[in-house]
C-alpha cells in the first residue's frame, strides 16, 4: 500500500535505524517497499539499503531530483517521504491507517499528512525547539522534511511531485498542498540532533529561519543553498533538512 522514499547521501550512521523502524510495517503489509534514492555515497549506505531487502535508485545528488527520482519508481498507491535520520514512533502506522481509510472511503478531502517534529537530544533546548516547531506547525501549517510526508499518488501527481530544486523542496510542495489539505498526525518523528550540537541550537535555526524568509521574497533555491549548507559536515551538503 505504502511506497517509503528516503533520498541518502553518507546516510550509514542513521539510516539502519530508520528502516529497523519500519519493518513491524512491513511485515503488517502496510509497507510495499521501500525505495533509497541514493545521491552518490562514498560509505556504506548502499550496503546498508541491500541488507535491509531495500530497492536502491542511483541519481544525481540533491533532495528535489532524489525525492522525484524515489517516487518516480514508487508502485504505492501511497508515498511516505522520510529522511534518512528520521525514526518514526510505532504508533505511526495507526495513525497513518486511519488517515488514509478516511480519504480512501471518501470521509475525508485529499490531504497530505506529517508526523510531529522530536530531536533525539535531551535538554531544554531541544525542548524548547520541538515547541516552536508545534507552534509553526499548527499555527502556519507548515512542516518541514525532517517531520515525513504521507501522500497518496494521486495527490503527488496531480501537484507535479517535487521540484528539482536543491533546497526548499518540502516548503515548496507544502505550499503547493495548501494549509487545509495538510494535516498533523499525533505519532512524533524522531531526528538526528547532530547538525543542532554542531552548528548551535541558535544558529542553526536562525539560519533556517533565514532560508526560509529568502524563499519567500523569491530568491533562487540555488542561491539559498549557499546560505542553508554553513558549514558542511561529513554526511554531505543538503539531504537533511533541520527545522525552525
Amino acid at each position: 500500500m505504502i511506497s517509503v522514499i528516503i533520498p541518502t547521501l553518507n546516510a550509514e550512521r542513521d539510516l539502519a535505524a530508520t528502516l529497523t523502524a519500519l519493518v513491524p510495517a512491513a511485515v503488517d503489509g502496510l509497507i510495499r517497499e521501500v525505495i533509497i534514492a541514493d545521491g552518490g555515497s562514498t560509505d556504506r549506505t548502499r550496503k546498508i539499503a541491500d541488507w535491509a531487502g531495500a530497492d536502491l535508485v542511483e541519481c544525481q545528488s540533491g533532495r528535489g531530483s532524489q525525492l522525484a527520482a524515489g517516487a518516480k519508481q514508487a508502485r504505492g498507491k501511497w508515498l511516505l517521504f522520510l529522511h534518512a535520520d528520521t525514526v518514526l514512533d510505532e504508533s505511526w502506522t495507526r495513525d497513518a491507517l486511519a488517515l488514509m481509510n478516511q480519504i480512501d472511503q471518501g470521509d475525508r478531502d485529499p490531504s497530505a499528512a506529517a508526523f510531529r517534529f522530536r530531536l533525539d537530544d535531551k535538554g531544554f533546548m531541544p525542548r524548547l525547539l520541538e515547541a516552536l516547531v508545534a507552534f509553526r506547525c499548527q499555527a502556519l501549517r507548515l512542516p518541514y522534511g525532517d517531520q515525513g510526508l504521507l501522500i497518496s499518488r494521486r495527490l503527488y501527481d496531480k501537484l507535479g511531485g517535487f521540484k528539482d530544486i536543491p533546497v526548499m523542496e518540502d516548503v515548496d510542495i507544502i505550499r503547493r498542498l495548501g494549509r487545509a489539505r495538510i494535516v498533523m498526525l499525533d505519532a512524533n518523528a524522531t531526528t538526528s540532533a547532530e547538525r543542532y550540537k554542531l552548528d548551535g541550537y541558535l544558529a542553526r535555526p536562525l539560519r533556517n529561519l533565514l532560508c526560509l524568509g529568502l524563499y519567500a521574497v523569491g530568491v533562487s533555491p540555488t542561491k539559498i543553498a549557499h546560505v542553508y549548507r554553513g558549514r558542511r559536515d561529513a554526511s554531505g551538503p543538503t539531504l537533511v533538512r533541520e527545522t525552525v
